[in-house]
């Protein structure tokens, strides 16, 4: 895969015009407008904390001001005349600011790691000084941190080994991005389990939360793109089309890709995955979302497919993907509009699919769950009309003005510019679905 091809080389169509894009463009506009000066009583993530856990989550990718400052990136590409560029430039600079004032993990998603993804992928949209490179120091973190083995914390995609991997991805053509990508291939490497069903890599129940814990005691390996095997799959993928470790990387795949297969559920089950699998832990229909479900699967499986060339991976995601298309609404577990878990994630994930393959059942379901984002919005209430839902635990949730990338509006309103310009929405780089085009597509 070239360069070109990873970052869209095909062009990016508009799923919504004429009146309905309009519409759904306003919406992302008034939702921006909200952002541009939030007040404190949004919460990050819609899950309160500790004062300094607040303060350092507010500069974060997926909940803070480094995911607003990407929202108004690609929105100042979107128009101009209403200064989106200069608002993500001060909310980039007010992330930096926060990594330097207060205790971060490395996770791309809640910690510096994340800043450092904004400060690189905006770096040239943005037109900051190329002759700077703020995220040396972050390198030079990473890079000891991933040279210990073996590795003892979390490889997920939200707080561990894949999401590294994915800030290395951003900026591959430095050289220390680069070994940081190989250490991190290395890393997965040293606790991959493999046995006759493929390769796989295992949660410990210390590393789940309570809820999942009652129900897994003994630990489980995750299906979701989020936190599981899919996650590992679409990194190994972009990094064996990168030519990075490939000697290394595309047996890890080969084998994550025949694991994943063999955890198909029956026919009939209500979903192609479960959300999780591993000994006396019950295989049940998931929810369609990005985090968990097939929806989240199949885009994984379906870039990793493009990254290599492989068309049977290819039909087998295209397959899962159609499925969950014409899945019945009421049996998606979608009640609210954000990326992770929403109306708009399935929406963007549906177009990101459709627009790689041209599959009509996949347009149709990106633009049923594009309507069903905007028919969700209640003005006057939350951002912009948009509230989120924060599962605290199963039994207890709540609602509240989330303003993050990931679970709140800033993600919603991202879903929409992408559904209604021409500008490529390679921020999703993040989720690791910009599933490349093949030429001429």
């Amino acid at each position: 895969m070239s360069e070109d091809q990873r970052k869209g080389a095909g062009p990016w169509r508009p799923l919504r015009e004429g009146a309905q894009g309009q519409q759904a463009f306003e919406v992302a506009a008034e939702i921006a407008e909200a952002l541009r000066d939030p007040p404190p009583a949004w919460v990050p993530g819609g899950v309160p904390g500790t004062a300094q856990e607040q303060e350092a989550e507010d500069g974060s990718l997926a909940g803070g001001r480094a995911g607003l400052a990407v929202l108004f990136a690609y929105l100042g590409q979107a128009r101009s005349g209403h200064g989106d560029a200069e608002t993500a430039v001060r909310f980039l600079n007010n992330a930096i600011e926060a990594v330097a004032a207060f205790p971060m993990s490395s996770s791309l998603y809640g910690g510096f790691t994340g800043v450092a993804w904004a400060v690189a992928h905006l770096q040239e949209r943005l037109l900051l000084p190329p002759e700077e490179d703020p995220n040396e120091a972050i390198d030079e973190l990473l890079m000891d941190s991933l040279g210990r083995s073996p590795w003892s914390g979390e490889y997920d995609l939200i707080s561990g080994l894949v999401g590294l991997g994915v800030y290395a991805l951003e900026r591959l053509a430095r050289p220390a991005a680069r070994a940081c990508l190989e250490r991190v291939i290395a890393r997965l490497g040293e606790i991959a389990e493999e046995s006759a069903e493929g390769i796989t890599w295992f949660t410990p129940p210390e590393q789940l939360p309570d809820w999942q814990r009652e129900r897994c005691p003994e630990g489980y390996y995750n299906l979701g793109l989020a936190h599981g095997v899919p996650g590992v799959i679409a990194l190994l993928g972009e990094a064996c089309a990168a030519g990075v470790a490939r000697a290394e990387a595309q047996p890890l795949l080969e084998g994550a890709v025949k694991w994943l297969l063999h955890q198909k559920l029956p026919e009939g089950a209500g979903s192609s995955f479960s959300s999780w699998a591993g000994p006396g832990v019950e295989r049940d229909a998931s929810r369609l979302a990005w985090c968990y479900g097939d929806v989240g699967i199949a885009a994984a499986l379906l870039f990793a497919a493009r990254c290599i060339e492989e068309p049977t991976w290819e039909r087998e995601a295209v397959q899962v993907a159609r499925a969950a298309a014409e899945r019945p609404p009421e049996q998606s577990g979608i009640v609210d509009a954000g990326l992770c878990h929403g109306a708009a994630g399935l929406g963007h994930l549906f177009n990101r699919m459709f627009q790689a393959t041209g599959e009509p059942v996949l347009g149709e379901a990106a633009r049923f769950w594009l309507e069903r984002t905007l028919a969700m919005r209640q003005p006057g209430e939350g951002v912009a009309g948009y509230l989120a839902w924060a599962p605290l635990e199963p039994g207890d949730v709540k609602w509240a003005a989330d303003p993050g990338l990931l679970t709140g509006a800033a993600g919603v309103a991202l879903a929409l510019l992408a559904a209604t310009t021409s500008v490529e929405p390679a921020w999703d780089r993040m989720l690791l679905v910009s599933i490349p085009t093949r030429p001429g597509e």
